[in-house]
Formats: structure tokens, C-alpha cells, sequence
């Protein structure tokens, strides 16, 4: 029962991640990538402003990422923004700890799994994905380690449900918040 509840978590994860902000998503994608390539996949939308802005994805340097409500939505929010750029590294790094439990239940590598949740995400939701934002009023901290993050606090410019995007819990670990669940 457990690998059917998370196999079907990592599916609707992977379709909610789809659309995220082009602004950090693209700056993680490998640099083997041709503007024109780009550029084709974002014709219907404006070019990204510069990515000067992006929040790193590790802490700089060896100070630890603060253990606070405020940081745990900036990480869900770079999450949502490298789902929208299809950006796996940032995907992956993020939500490592529910991909690896996923990939114990047999769903694959994060890599892979993530290549094929890209493919499942709409247009519009990808474009809404790159600039979605969390909304700190329905967040909900658990424990001083353990904020959930409902879809209801996802604002975005397209709607997204449980079965699209779904909820997730970010947990503090190794000094930063990861998606557990």
C-alpha cells in the first residue's frame, strides 16, 4: 500500500512540477543547451530576464541555510520555478529525499523519473510554473523541521489540484529544507 501511495505521490509530484519560473530553471539547465533550442520551447512566451537574481540552491559557503518558515517556501519556490525550466539538477537536488523514496518503491532514478514528469506538464502550467509563488498564510509548520506546503498556497496564473500538482513536505536536513514528501 505504502509503494502505491508513493508512486502515485511522485507522479502527481512530477506532473505539479512541470511549470515552473523561467528565471531559475533556465539557469540551471547544462550549458550544451542552444539558445535556439530554447528559444523554441519558450516561442510562445517572452525571453527570461537574467538569472543574476536566482537564489542559490545550497547555502554559500558553510554556513547552513536558516531553519525558517521563510527559507522553506524560497526552496519549495525554486523547486516550482526549475520544475517550470525543466530544470532537472535544481528538480533533483531539491526534492533528492522523496525521489530516492519513490525510487526505492521502483519508480526509477530522479533523472529519469523527473525527464518523464517534464513531458507530462502543460505548457501553460510550465509558464505558470517559472513565476509561481507560495502564499506564507497557508503554509503550515508542523515542527521546527517539517513545513507542509499545500497546493491551496500555490499561486501561480494557472490553477493547480492535488492530482496535478499535489501538497509536499520539506523537511530540514543536511542544513537546507528538501521535499521528503
Amino acid at each position: 500500500m505504502l509503494s502505491v501511495v508513493v508512486s502515485a505521490c511522485v507522479v502527481l509530484v512530477a506532473c505539479a512540477c512541470g511549470p515552473e519560473k523561467t528565471k531559475e530553471g533556465t539557469d540551471g539547465k547544462p550549458s550544451q543547451t542552444s539558445a535556439s533550442t530554447r528559444a523554441k520551447e519558450r516561442s510562445a512566451t517572452p525571453s527570461a530576464p537574467a538569472r543574476s537574481k536566482k537564489p542559490a540552491a545550497t547555502p554559500t559557503g558553510d554556513q547552513p541555510a536558516p531553519r525558517t518558515k521563510e527559507r522553506a517556501i524560497q526552496r519549495y519556490e525554486q523547486y516550482l520555478h526549475a520544475l517550470g525550466h525543466e530544470d532537472i539538477d535544481t528538480v533533483c537536488l531539491v526534492a533528492g529525499p522523496a525521489a530516492k523514496k519513490a525510487q526505492d518503491q521502483g519508480l526509477g532514478p530522479c533523472m529519469s523519473t523527473y525527464a518523464t514528469v517534464f513531458q507530462m506538464i502543460s505548457p501553460a502550467q510550465r509558464k505558470a510554473l517559472q513565476a509561481a509563488t507560495v502564499d506564507p498564510q497557508r503554509v503550515v509548520v508542523r515542527t521546527p523541521d517539517k513545513i507542509e506546503m499545500p497546493v491551496e498556497a500555490v499561486r501561480a496564473s494557472a490553477t493547480f489540484s492535488e492530482s496535478d500538482l499535489g501538497s509536499y513536505t520539506l523537511e530540514y536536513l543536511k542544513n537546507d529544507w528538501y521535499i521528503t514528501d
